[in-house]
């Protein structure tokens, strides 16, 4: 059936002038509605008012204009169906084509800091999402457009087939603007839920990105949703696996956390060494040096380019990722030797590409929390003996390490590097042995380094233990029942001790 008819009602106005111009030209009928039929005036296009269609004038300032048995019938009615041709034929309905409509932008609404509820509101949209599911569920006769990325698509389309589209263009379409109504609600949904008083349901929709071999073992069916693909572009390599996924998302969100140049080596998650330096390469050894056998088939991530005699030092080990914002032509060359290595480019700022929202499934359901981004500034010393400059440095970089390793976590440090990491021990003492022997499987003095708790030592035990190791200061939240113990440990021991208030268990 030509396209005879159509009604454009749309907020995003890109490119909606060539197209109505194009569909003009080709003798379709162009109905619209208040700002995009100025517009089309104002191109010498001619538009008939919404108003002018339906025998009924825009009321309620906008809210109904689109509302009525008119346009819905004009969408809705079956072609070809003898019962339905005669009722619109007796209603008066005029068929309608096509549509071609975006929504009101409510989510650059919420979007502003100061916007208020009321603004909100009156930026949902209902008679836009209400032509577009009509002209949707009727894609036998009728093709909706949403996107204005498809305008040159449809147009294409018509061209080839005299003024009409396909049957597998208008399904396509149909599906598109489904999605594209369901993700509109959801949205206004999820907002509602922040900002009103009652708690109804949470809600999210994310587009495949691509099917997975298989989950965390080849037994587990798994994909990726979502926009993953917008921070993160594969340079070389085989195909990401769901565990390098998670790897990538540990590594970015512990990157994060650094301004200067940093090196960090991860395995399943946690963070095998850290290391800072203006020599990225030399920053690399001091990530590497912190555990030697366990980066093997690990991440290993870097906030400045990698440069060829980075490249040349870090490709002596089995790497499965390599992850920077860049790799310099000469380094690329190198490491793409190297079949099994994947290397992918962080298009985006690290802090950029962290998720704002963390989902967990359980059980018969979803937890959903705030992720962990929260920044603070460590400045409260609770021992007799305030910490140097030196040890302050060390705790701090400690810090930012301790809360990307599984609780219970315990990270020794040094000013630039991480000297121990005790990851995911049920018991916190037991977290900091691991570290301790780990260093000195490494080869390296604990002596004068500063030892990060991820969550407070609930006995002194722990702390006695970092002291015993050589840490002259300790960096924890506080707020144990045993608090005064800690510190009557740490100032008999002469360690200089912060307290954060804030606590990164990370389960």
């Amino acid at each position: 059936m030509k396209i005879t008819r159509a009604l454009i009602s749309v907020s995003d106005k890109t490119g909606i002038a060539k197209f109505a111009r194009t569909l003009e030209k080709q003798g379709v009928d162009i109905i619209s509605t208040g700002g995009t039929a100025e517009l089309l005036r104002k191109e010498k296009i001619p538009v008939r008012e919404i108003s002018n269609f339906t025998s009924f004038p825009e009321v309620l300032d906008g809210r109904v204009k689109t509302l009525h048995p008119r346009v819905h019938g004009g969408l809705l009615y079956k072609r070809g169906n003898p019962k339905h041709e005669a009722e619109a034929k007796e209603c008066g309905f005029q068929p309608i084509d096509m549509v071609v409509v975006n929504l009101y932008p409510f989510e650059k609404t919420i979007q502003k800091p100061d916007v208020t509820l009321a603004e909100a509101i009156e930026n949902i949209d209902i008679g836009g999402p209400s032509m577009i599911r009509s002209a949707a569920k009727n894609y036998e006769s009728v093709t909706v457009v949403v996107d204005p990325a498809d305008y040159d698509t449809v147009l294409e389309n018509m061209r080839e087939n005299k003024g009409e589209t396909t049957l597998k263009l208008r399904e396509h379409l149909a599906i598109k603007a489904f999605i594209k109504t369901s993700d509109y609600d959801r949205m206004i949904g999820n907002y509602l839920n922040r900002e009103q008083i009652t708690e109804a349901s949470f809600s999210l929709s994310l587009p495949l990105v691509t099917k997975l071999r298989y989950g965390e073992n080849p037994h587990q069916n798994a994909a990726l949703y979502g926009d993953f693909e917008r921070h993160f572009e594969k340079l070389h390599g085989k195909e990401l696996s769901f565990n390098n996924i998670l790897d990538i998302s540990a590594a970015t969100n512990l990157i994060a956390e650094f301004s200067q140049p940093t090196v960090a080596i991860l395995k399943h998650t946690n963070p095998c060494g850290v290391g800072s330096d203006v020599d990225l390469r030399k920053a690399w050894e001091k990530a590497f040096a912190t555990d030697k056998q366990a980066p093997f088939g690990g991440i290993i991530i870097c906030n400045r380019a990698v440069d060829e005699p980075l490249a040349k030092t870090i490709s002596e080990i089995f790497s499965e990722v390599i992850i920077a914002p860049e790799f310099e032509t000469e380094a690329r060359a190198l490491l793409q030797k190297k079949k099994n290595l994947r290397l992918i480019r962080l298009t985006t700022s690290a802090s950029e590409a962290r998720s704002a929202v963390d989902l967990r499934s359980v059980c018969s359901g979803v937890l959903v929390q705030d992720s962990d981004i929260a920044i603070e500034k460590p400045e409260q010393v609770v021992t007799q003996r305030k910490p140097t400059k030196k040890e302050m440095e060390a705790m701090l970089f400690g810090w930012r390490v301790v809360k990307h390793v599984k609780s219970n976590a315990i990270v020794y440090a040094a000013a630039d590097r991480t000297l121990g990491i005790g990851a995911g021990q049920m018991s916190r003492v037991d977290a900091s042995r691991i570290a301790i022997w780990k260093a000195e499987e490494a080869g390296l003095s604990l002596r004068g380094s500063a030892v990060a708790s991820d969550a407070f030592f609930p006995f002194p035990d722990g702390l006695i233990a970092a002291a015993e190791a050589g840490a002259t200061c300790a960096i924890q939240p506080g707020g144990s029942v045993r608090d005064k113990e800690v510190i009557a440990a740490a100032d008999e021991r002469k360690m200089a001790m912060i307290f954060t208030g804030v606590r990164h268990f990370r389960h």
